[in-house]
């Protein structure tokens, strides 16, 4: 009787140990076995991210001097257009003028000329008028008075865009005299090149129309009408007379310069466009190991 108990025991054990087995929890399971999944899939991610930087490093250091392109019209022009983007920024950004006008008091014989400066980035609300040696004239504190107009945003646009176009033109010399193979084999990098292309032309066309008609507001508000706008000088006692102001030329060059850009890059288009795929895809597929299609029937 004692035997037969004490064998009975591994019986109940073994009861005991597989009751404990079917009560696993599965979602455990399944949460161990998705976080496997999930290192293993992240660990083949980083492969495959070292892959193309090796890749492309491996490409990026077959730097090779070919100063051939600037000699076709997808070079040159592109050199053109990154003189024509320094012009564009340089006669706009690096402006600076005054106003002039000349206040009489019919109360005495003061006769004095009263000076507002701006410039870049043409926030003419913040212009305030000088008198000579910082003093009244006929009474009155000309520092409170400003010229009229905020064109900052359509300036700043415009210098802005050009000096950007300016790095981008630098950028793609860089690729096409240092990297021509790459950048003739790779369809990314010359359909990435076409698009950017056709979004600058229609850009210059945008900022350059934008800026075109501040530079328009802004001799306006510059000019000889500020004799009316002044209150002071509707003033009994006070007569003001419009002197001259600096001469924007510049400002007039950086206006043709954007619109010589909008030619430039439009004209551009399509010898960008001629090394795609679009332009000649059975090239394209015969480089790869095609077969030519007939030519001729």
């Amino acid at each position: 009787m004692v035997f037969a108990a004490r064998g009975s025991c591994p019986s109940y054990a073994g009861v005991g140990l597989s009751a404990r087995m079917r009560g696993r929890n599965p979602s455990a399971e399944a949460g161990l076995e998705g976080r496997g999944r999930g290192a293993r899939s992240m660990a083949s991610n980083i492969y495959l991210v070292r892959q193309r930087i090796s890749r492309l490093g491996q490409r990026m250091s077959s730097f090779q001097l070919n100063l051939n392109p600037l000699k076709e019209p997808l070079g040159f022009i592109k050199v053109l257009e990154w003189i024509a983007s320094i012009f564009a920024f340089a006669t706009c950004g690096g402006f600076k003028g005054k106003t002039e006008i000349q206040v009489s008091c019919t109360t005495g014989p003061e006769n004095k000329t009263i000076t507002a400066a701006f410039g870049y980035p043409f926030r003419l609300n913040e212009a305030s008028f000088q008198a000579p040696q910082g003093g009244n004239v006929c009474g009155v504190d000309w520092k409170n008075y400003v010229l009229i107009g905020d064109y900052s945003s359509s300036a700043q646009f415009y210098v802005t865009f050009a000096v950007f176009v300016f790095l981008y033109c630098i950028a793609a010399l860089l690729l096409y005299v240092g990297y021509t193979n790459l950048y003739r084999d790779s369809r990314k990098l010359t359909m990435t090149d076409f698009v950017i292309t056709i979004v600058v032309t229609f850009l210059w066309l945008v900022s350059t129309s934008a800026w075109a008609k501040a530079l328009t507001d802004i001799k306006a508000a510059t000019g000889s009408s500020i004799v009316q706008e002044l209150k002071t000088c509707n003033v009994q006692g006070v007569m003001c007379q419009f002197v001259s102001v600096t001469s924007m030329g510049s400002l007039n060059v950086s206006v043709i310069f954007g619109f010589l850009n909008m030619i430039l890059w439009g004209g551009n288009a399509w010898f960008v466009y001629k090394e795609t795929s679009f332009h000649s895809p059975s090239n394209t597929s015969t480089s790869q190991g095609g077969i030519p299609p007939p030519t001729g029937i």
